[in-house]
């Protein structure tokens, strides 16, 4: 769908991705560092034309399963981009001092937008993992000023006696997004460490939404405040609803993505002709305008901050011999 001009990816998978890829050219890099992208970087000249970009022009496709389960190519401009990362790093105080801890994944917008972008604009260090691990995690916190993950990254270290208020002494934020944060967790991690998580709210085609404060109280089960420089409204078929009544969360500002690529139709269904993007997250607004989340306008369940449709997993099951029919649904677990 995206028609890349090349792919990248390692030598084991160089046959695969060629049957794929149409007329792209496969380059391969490998764990070690070897490969014909590093190859080809060696015998490449040391300077390059500058391509002149505008705000508006497309900066990346990141695909997403959104609200329907199918995946889409969402268009992110540099503006977009850009934006999003220059309020988060003021919102939370991001500076070259910074040494982040980088355990997300990089095919998803908070490990590859939310975590490294604010950190490159901010000139901060990033420790990067290949993937969470509660040890090297453990034994990096010491070095380290900041953090960004997922629920489930913090529900394991609070399993390990050695997560302790003296190894986060150096810590200055703790982050948590992609999905729901128990109060349980916010508590139990409180008072552990000293620290109470900072929990925010984005999607893929808007990234960050709102934002609990650094400076101020950060409320178990809410996601805080309209970052500076979005809109959000929560309504009911476009009818903005009453203060503490649930709706749909609606978002504008130059974070919002341009439209869906390849996707007129649905873009049109989920961009308003006013700019107001319809999220599919359902929410309630306190007088002061912090929001919580309380569920989605369609069925989703959420593990390990990944979106889980019950029809993808219903299509595989009801394809096995015997099934005649399936329904999956999400239940509560603690981890």
């Amino acid at each position: 769908d995206a028609a890349p001009a090349a792919v990248i990816c390692v030598g084991a998978d160089a046959t695969d991705m060629a049957t794929i890829g149409g007329d792209a050219a496969i380059l391969t890099l490998n764990p070690d560092g070897s490969g014909t992208l590093p190859q080809a970087a060696d015998n490449a000249s040391t300077t390059f034309a500058t391509v002149p970009r505008a705000a508006d022009d497309l900066a990346a496709l990141l695909y997403t399963s959104g609200t329907t389960g199918r995946s889409k190519g969402a268009m992110m401009s540099h503006k977009n981009l850009l934006s999003n990362a220059a309020v988060l790093r003021e919102l939370w105080q991001i500076t070259a001092d910074d040494r982040l801890i980088h355990a997300l994944p990089i095919f998803h917008t908070h490990g590859l937008f939310v975590a490294m972008n604010t950190a490159l604009l901010a000139g901060a260090s990033v420790r990067f993992m290949a993937a969470f691990n509660r040890n090297q995690v453990l034994d990096e916190l010491p070095q380290a000023t900041l953090m960004m993950g997922v629920p489930t990254f913090y529900t394991r270290l609070l399993d390990d006696p050695a997560f302790s208020r003296e190894r986060c002494a150096n810590m200055r934020l703790f982050i948590s997004g992609s999905a729901p944060l128990l109060a349980e967790t916010h508590i139990a991690f409180e008072s552990r460490t000293g620290h109470r998580i900072l929990e925010r709210y984005g999607m893929t085609e808007t990234n960050m939404i709102t934002s609990n404060p650094y400076d101020g109280a950060r409320i178990a089960g809410t996601v805080g405040h309209a970052i500076p420089g979005t809109e959000v409204i929560i309504t009911d078929n476009g009818t903005p609803v009453a203060t503490g009544d649930i709706g749909m969360i609606e978002v504008r500002g130059d974070n919002v993505f341009k439209g869906y690529w390849n996707m007129p139709e649905k873009t049109a269904e989920e961009l308003r002709d006013d700019g107001f993007f319809l999220t599919g997250d359902l929410a309630i607004a306190d007088a002061d305008g912090r929001i919580s989340i309380v569920g989605r306008a369609k069925d989703l369940i959420i593990s390990g901050g990944y979106n889980i449709y019950p029809k993808e997993v219903e299509d595989v099951l009801n394809d096995v011999d015997g099934v005649s029919e399936s329904a999956v649904y999400g239940v509560p677990h603690p981890d």
